[in-house]
């Protein structure tokens, strides 16, 4: 079986790895945390990084850090993973939903311009599978209403807007470094701003909000977000290659594309002019006309020996959300479509070339043996 995605450790994570150990500072104390920080900050391009301990952890940090609290709305795309709702119910902030781009997969600028309120706080800019948001209408809305943007750059750490690092153009962002991402600590996360007050506030929350001046003394209800100094030093070996991942996964997105193009009935992210996607997963959506969905393509893929995934269920549709997303009854046209005909393919850093033209040549016969085109 190919699989969708596998994690790289290479040997400068081991090398950082057993220093860590050996020195004796494995939980988040001792300096591995901090040169991990450093440099994620100085990659991304901002002042200030805050390490945490999972990627879902870091989108309520950044949230905290906006200054959410009870009652404020937070705008998101109903298309991504539940973490980005997560975050803001445990502030007890209200959840809005908004549709996607059908070219992207990325939220809809129109949408979001139609859901802010006078109780609007963050708009969540969630760059989808490698893709960055339009960012310039949504800053520029988000600058006339006085709305903080928070970017999630789980899926896009490389991408580019206009010649800018996803990551580094909201007033904040989050990220994931979960064991599917360009940089993995198994589990993990990072915090990313350019405002002092942020980077204070967020540092605060993910340590249980202790008083500077008086250890045991709380000023607020923070929690234990730490990341431990091992996850830190594989991190540190993990950003040293992040460039070479990133060149690696822009070829395999090109050959993907090249292959998978010569498909009837086969709908490609489309890669807007301003962007530079980093193919975070590979996806394709199936025609509707073909007369099959995602999850007959994906079982005759999987008997084949290819390994995929879903695309993301709209968060509207989720059992666990229904009472709590605001307008639970509007409908998502576009995010449901994408759920019922949208997957990924294998996407590993290690994929070789010869496998991706397998990837591709299986495609096209389990669409033959569905008899759909």
């Amino acid at each position: 079986m190919i699989p969708v995605n596998k994690p790289y450790i290479g040997k400068n994570e081991l090398k950082y790895l057993n220093e860590c150990v050996k020195s004796g500072w494995i939980s988040s104390e001792g300096p591995y945390v901090e040169k991990f920080e450093k440099a994620f900050a100085e990659n991304i391009g901002s002042s200030h990084a805050i390490a945490v301990c999972n990627g879902t952890a870091a989108i309520e940090v950044a949230l905290y850090a906006s200054g959410v609290k009870k009652g404020d709305e937070v705008i998101l795309p109903s298309f991504t993973i539940i973490s980005c709702v997560l975050a803001v119910i445990r502030l007890n902030a209200v959840p809005v939903l908004v549709d996607i781009d059908p070219d992207t997969w990325n939220m809809s600028i129109e949408a979001v311009k139609e859901k802010i309120t006078n109780k609007t706080k963050v708009i969540m800019a969630v760059h989808i599978y490698g893709h960055p948001v339009d960012m310039d209408p949504l800053l520029e809305v988000a600058k006339k209403n006085k709305i903080i943007v928070l970017e999630d750059t789980s899926q896009a750490l490389g991408a580019m807007y206009k010649g800018k690092k996803c990551g580094s153009i909201g007033d904040i962002s989050s990220f994931s470094f979960y064991a599917n991402k360009f940089v993995t600590t198994g589990e993990g996360g990072m915090v990313v701003t350019n405002s002092h007050d942020m980077d204070i506030r967020a540092r605060s929350y993910r340590n249980l909000c202790f008083n500077n001046k008086e250890r045991f003394l709380h000023d607020d209800i923070g929690y234990n977000f730490r990341m431990t100094a091992m996850q830190a030093a594989i991190g540190l070996g993990q950003i040293e290659r992040l460039e070479k991942v990133v060149k690696r996964k822009i070829r395999m997105g090109h050959l993907y594309a090249k292959q998978l193009s010569k498909i009837n009935g086969i709908k490609l992210q489309i890669e807007k002019p301003w962007a530079k996607t980093v193919y975070w997963m590979y996806c394709i959506q199936l025609d509707p006309s073909l007369g099959t969905n995602a999850k007959e393509m994906m079982a005759a893929l999987a008997n084949m020996g290819i390994g995929t995934r879903p695309f993301f269920r709209g968060l509207h549709d989720q059992p666990s959300l229904k009472k709590l997303i605001l307008n639970s009854n509007e409908k998502f046209p576009i995010t449901d479509l994408s759920y019922k005909y949208g997957l990924y393919l294998p996407s590993s850093y290690k994929l070789t070339n010869s496998e991706i033209n397998l990837v591709c040549d299986k495609v096209r016969k389990s669409l033959h043996m569905l008899k759909k085109v």
